[in-house]
């Protein structure tokens, strides 16, 4: 075994491998760095990510091991030299200098489709063979993409992760990111990426300062030179690429490795192969002049196809196919049939020309709900749930009969098969995981906060796009998100475009040219990115009086089927003894209604405007007390009727939701609590009005009660209350009603005993008090959905009112009071939902 000298942090020889007769390259880590836990580690790292990836530019490593306690790895013999030494003799030819970039660019897409980070990319860690291949070395500091239990913020779960602001990388290499130390990911990789291309083609470092200070400044704050320097022959192109990868954002750079190699192989054959150091002027000759032709008419070209705006789709002719008004959502299309779900129908097809849709008998369990259908179209994927959303167990239930089959073990609220047919993404609560398509080999993608919504993939089947809404206090603002099938490379999509954010439900069209969704009750289209174009603007497709929403492109083309709604609700009254409802208060379209002590006085919010008004109970001496965009959720009167509070979503501006109150007869709106930054939901007044109890956010485990005492401006938590949200005072003031986040339990607070006990089992919702005190009346979404309520004296509960052919209305799809004299109050939808199709065209 013959040393060969200095490998990263070990010491690497050569040796004959006797059992393959094959020479390969030996990496010590000498006992001295072994006793070190951080450099073990790295070095194990470096072992275990290597040896995941199988590629032509990554250095392949057959085995690692121990000997006498000293640690080795074995690997591929190399013979050539790194890119650092390379360098030290100029410049490269542009040529050579593009070939190296693809090579190493396809090296990292693989590392980074296994969901390994580099984060220490740099000429040290480039190795160059005698034949020209680039070998990409030294994954010490490689991020390992795994999964893991805690929940970060809308960001991949990963293992052997940094501490928060510890800097990892090489100096003049790293992105922003990393220099102020966030979590890297594949886009921290191709800023390396784009100072090491700078630096081939330069010759010089591309951040080169003579301080760590300066250069780490200069990385976040200044642009390097530009290389169209070297002379007027340079590709625009090259340039492009270059400015691309180095952009101080990352969501502004190249968002995958694969699409960095394309753009760079399309430039490879206009590029000359003569070297560009810095050189004397001199005239061209014959073959040198057409070649320049050919490169400044190849940049011409390149720059005008950047500048070309996105060809605009148009749509037309819209055609009404369903006519019930029904409430309905679109599952998917098999070309001739649509199939949806509907509120009387419950699983349906129709026709793609229209007709009343016909309900199909195929689910054994009426909680089956459809969330996608198969690419051939002969299976549906239901949920076996309850609750709202419901979740449950995933099945794929046949179209034209047989027997459903239960996905494995898998249990979510959405899920949709890849357009192969090979894969299954499905969501719970913030998890996205990832399966073959009949639920095997299941694992957890990442974890975001908030919930997952909508999940669809992309037409290779390499990218996954999906919503999230992520708790009562960002009601209003939808995200949509964009990350790789192997957990890498999320990000945002349409930031910064609308504010407040409201993007929804999208789907590709046949031709994968256009990803069609919803924001703000209008359809929009979003052109595929294409080679070297700026990142391309949302395209405005309708301009409707109705509310347009989830979009399904037709399989042939040339339509585009969507739900068209209007907006209405009746408020309605259950009379215990007929057994029926009745409109209140003239049937008005209102929610969130509240009543004075005194019970002269009503205050409500018209939907689905979000105004509050104040009246009298016979409807007279109406005021508006609010404007928007305020959209005000749940007022309540105190008790000396002098203040009515509420909290907003604060849409307008992104804010979390506050408490405000009014005066009845009109006025300044006044924030409550304004220091206070944390969200404040379901403000309730004490009987005696000296204080005001409020809670987090639903669907957030840390969400808590919170006491605000109005005199000393004083707020306390109430003990045990972590995991509790909406809370309500009784009317005897001993007792604190609240809800668990996950909705599943109803439990209450005795300000006697200081404990919190449960009295009843969820999902359910929308609590209040019976007037005496002595019932907790709330909504259930058991089955279709009831008005139950609980004794607190013995813990009994018992039904009010059977839901199931009530539709309920609203904001959030249902809402529960009580009028003065203990009836139940519900906002039923009268809206209509209908099925359009329209004619798509594109240029």
């Amino acid at each position: 075994m013959a040393p060969l000298g200095a490998g990263g942090m070990g010491e690497v020889y050569r040796a004959r491998d006797s059992q393959l007769d094959r020479v390969v390259a030996i990496k010590v880590l000498p006992e001295l760095l072994s006793s070190d836990p951080d450099r073990l580690r790295r070095f194990e790292q470096e072992a275990r990510a290597a040896a995941a990836l199988n590629h032509p530019n990554i250095l392949a490593v057959y085995q690692m091991g121990a000997y006498e306690g000293v640690p080795y790895l074995v690997s591929e013999l190399l013979e050539g030299e790194t890119l650092r030494e390379t360098l030290r003799r100029g410049p490269l030819p542009l040529r050579r200098a593009i070939d190296y970039g693809v090579q190493i660019a396809r090296g990292l897409g693989t590392a980074h489709e296994k969901g390994i980070v580099h984060r220490d990319l740099k000429p040290e860690n480039l190795f160059i063979t005698k034949d020209g291949r680039v070998k990409i070395l030294d994954f010490g500091l490689a991020k390992l993409a795994q999964p893991k239990e805690t929940e970060t913020d809308l960001a991949p779960t990963v293992g052997l992760e940094t501490q928060p602001g510890v800097v990892l990388g090489t100096m003049g290499y790293m992105s922003p990111e990393q220099v102020r130390g966030h979590a890297a990911d594949n886009r921290s990789d191709i800023f390396a990426f784009g100072a090491v291309l700078y630096e081939m083609v330069m010759g010089k470092r591309t951040f080169e300062k003579p301080t760590s200070a300066d250069t780490m400044s200069a990385i976040l704050n200044e642009e390097p030179p530009s290389i169209s320097q070297l002379g007027p022959n340079t590709p625009v192109g090259l340039q492009r690429v270059v400015q691309r990868c180095l952009e101080k954002k990352p969501e502004q750079r190249f968002q995958s490795a694969a699409d960095l190699a394309f753009a760079l192989e399309a430039m490879a054959d206009s590029v000359s192969s003569s070297p560009h150091a810095a050189q004397e002027p001199r005239r061209l000759r014959p073959r040198s002049a057409g070649a320049a032709l050919l490169i400044v008419a190849a940049a011409a070209a390149l720059g005008y196809f950047w500048l070309q705006t996105s060809p605009v789709p148009k749509v037309s002719n819209y055609v009404q196919l369903t006519e019930d008004g029904q409430r309905k959502a679109l599952i998917g299309t098999d070309g001739s049939r649509l199939y949806l779900v509907s509120a009387s129908l419950g699983i349906a097809e129709m026709s793609v020309s229209g007709g009343d849709p016909r309900g199909l008998s195929i689910a054994p369990s009426p909680d089956m709900i459809p969330v996608d259908l198969s690419p051939d179209g002969s299976e549906l994927l239901v949920v076996e749930g309850q609750g709202a959303p419901p979740r449950g167990p995933l099945w794929s239930l046949p179209v034209l009969g047989g027997s459903p089959r239960r996905l494995a073990d898998t249990v979510g609220e959405t899920g949709a098969w890849s357009p192969d047919g090979a894969m299954l993404a499905y969501t719970n609560l913030g998890d996205l995981f990832l399966a073959k398509a009949d639920g095997t080999e299941s694992r957890k993608l990442l974890t975001v906060k908030g919930d997952i919504k909508n999940v669809t993939w992309s037409p290779a089947s390499d990218q996954l796009r999906f919503d999230t809404s992520e708790s009562l206090g960002d009601l209003g603002q939808q995200l949509a998100w964009e990350v790789s099938a192997a957990g890498t490379g999320l990000r945002r999509l349409f930031a910064g475009w609308h504010n407040p954010p409201d993007e929804c439900c999208g789907k590709w069209t046949a031709d994968r040219k256009y990803f069609v969704f919803q924001s703000h009750g209008q359809i929009w289209a979003l052109p595929k990115k294409g080679f070297l174009r700026p990142e391309p603007k949302p395209i405005q497709l309708t301009s409707s009086p109705l509310s347009l929403y989830s979009p399904l492109p037709g399989k042939d083309g040339k339509k585009l089927f969507l739900i068209g709604q209007a907006y209405r609700g009746e408020l309605m009254r259950y009379d215990s003894k007929s057994g029926q409802f009745s409109p209140y208060f003239g049937g008005i379209s209102a929610e969130y209604v509240d009543f004075s002590k005194d019970g002269q006085w009503v205050a409500y919010v018209s939907y689905p405007e979000g105004i509050l008004w104040r009246s009298k109970l016979d409807g007279s001496d109406r005021l508006q007390l609010t404007y928007p965009p305020m959209y005000v959720m749940l007022p309540r009167w105190s008790p000396d009727g002098r203040t009515i509070i509420f909290f907003e979503f604060g849409v307008s501006a992104g804010k979390p939701a506050r408490m405000y109150e009014v005066p009845p007869e009109g006025g300044s709106v006044r924030q409550i609590m304004p220091e206070d930054p944390s969200p404040q939901l379901d403000p309730n007044w004490s009987p005696d009005g000296s204080k005001i109890v409020f809670g987090g956010e639903s669907n957030n485990a840390g969400s808590a009660i919170h006491v605000l005492d109005l005199a000393s401006r004083h707020v306390s938590e109430l003990p045990g209350s972590h995991g509790l949200f909406s809370p309500r005072w009784s009317p005897n003031g001993r007792y604190i009603l609240a809800c668990s986040t996950d909705s599943m339990r109803l439990v209450l607070f005795d300000f006697q005993t200081q404990k919190w006990n449960e009295i009843a089992k969820g999902p359910l919702g929308w609590l209040n008090w019976s007037k005496d005190g002595q019932y907790a009346y709330f909504a259930s979404y058991r089955g279709k959905g009831a008005v139950l309520r609980t004794r607190i004296s013995d813990r009994r509960t018992e039904q009010v009112a059977d839901l199931k052919s009530f539709p309920l209305g609203g904001r959030y799809g249902g809402w529960l009071t009580l009028a003065p004299d203990g009836s139940p109050l519900l906002l039923r939808d009268a809206g209509t939902q209908d099925i359009y199709a329209l004619d798509w065209e594109t240029p």
